[in-house]
């Protein structure tokens, strides 16, 4: 009687961990993302062509329009930088001292609502203004967007790390 006991213990243990796992796997949505609208993300792609002009420009009013108060930068071996003002600063005395050119190639964008991420990849060339030898960075970024109420977008978020190894010291 004990070994049924224990036994059927086990299967309902088992039966209630399965059904926690079915539960767990359904809300992970292992399934892949549904596919974005497309003018959508037209429009996020067209968002982010001004955004890069402004950054190969060096236009920090242009750079500053296309972000919220709210917006965070977390940049590779510092603190993140948070709020319009506080990234308009850092970009700023980047644009003093640096030209950049820089390109992104996005490799998925997910809409959810008023909510978007696009992650891909990006390079960077940035040439000293005071001369010197140019900089090539590459790496990987992950944004997120907000859709604003007349339904264009701006970023809130951005988060990069570069793909090559630390420099040696």
């Amino acid at each position: 009687m004990v070994t049924r006991f224990a036994r059927w213990t086990c299967r309902g243990r088992a039966a209630k961990a399965g059904a926690v796992i079915l539960v767990l796997l359904a809300a992970c949505n292992t399934t892949r993302p549904h596919d974005a609208d497309p003018a959508q993300v037209t429009a996020i792609a067209a968002f982010n062509v001004r955004y890069l002009k402004a950054i190969n420009d060096g236009d920090i009013a242009t750079l500053s329009s296309l972000t919220n108060d709210d917006h965070i930068m977390f940049a590779p071996n510092r603190p993140p930088i948070t709020g319009r003002a506080a990234n308009d600063e850092a970009n700023g005395r980047t644009f003093q001292n640096t030209k950049i050119d820089e390109t992104w190639t996005p490799v998925e964008t997910v809409i959810e609502g008023d909510l978007a991420y696009q992650r891909g990849t990006f390079t960077v060339i940035a040439s000293p203004k005071a001369g010197g030898a140019a900089r090539t960075t590459h790496g990987n970024f992950l944004r997120i967007y907000r859709r604003r109420t007349d339904g264009s977008w701006w970023m809130t978020r951005d988060m990069f790390s570069s793909d090559q190894p630390p420099p040696t010291r």
